[in-house]
């Protein structure tokens, strides 16, 4: 089972990342704080200090086109947010 799906890359997790040492990740929703603890330790070779997870739900979306309305939902899916010991560091850009 895949744990961490993709990292979370936006502006806010940028200013986080930079001011706090914390990373997000998309992780498989049946996964827990410890299994997403050892992933990125093992995938990263970095110490973490603490897993935050938050659920969100998928939210419906509806638009107007000309055959009439189209209906729709978003994906649910799980989000964690790593926070890593003084020192460490991750860099998502070292591989491309």
């Amino acid at each position: 089972m895949e744990i961490l799906l993709r990292p979370i890359i936006t502006e806010k997790m940028t200013a986080q990342s930079e001011k706090l040492n914390c990373f997000g990740f998309i992780v498989a929703k049946d996964a827990n704080k410890i299994q997403i603890k050892k992933a990125v330790e093992s995938l990263y070779n970095v110490s973490v200090e603490s897993v935050n997870t938050m659920r969100y739900s998928g939210k419906t979306k509806s638009r107007y086109t000309k055959t009439g309305i189209v209906h729709g939902s978003e994906n649910a899916f799980k989000k964690a947010v790593i926070t890593l010991i003084q020192g460490d560091t991750i860099d998502f850009y070292s591989n491309i």
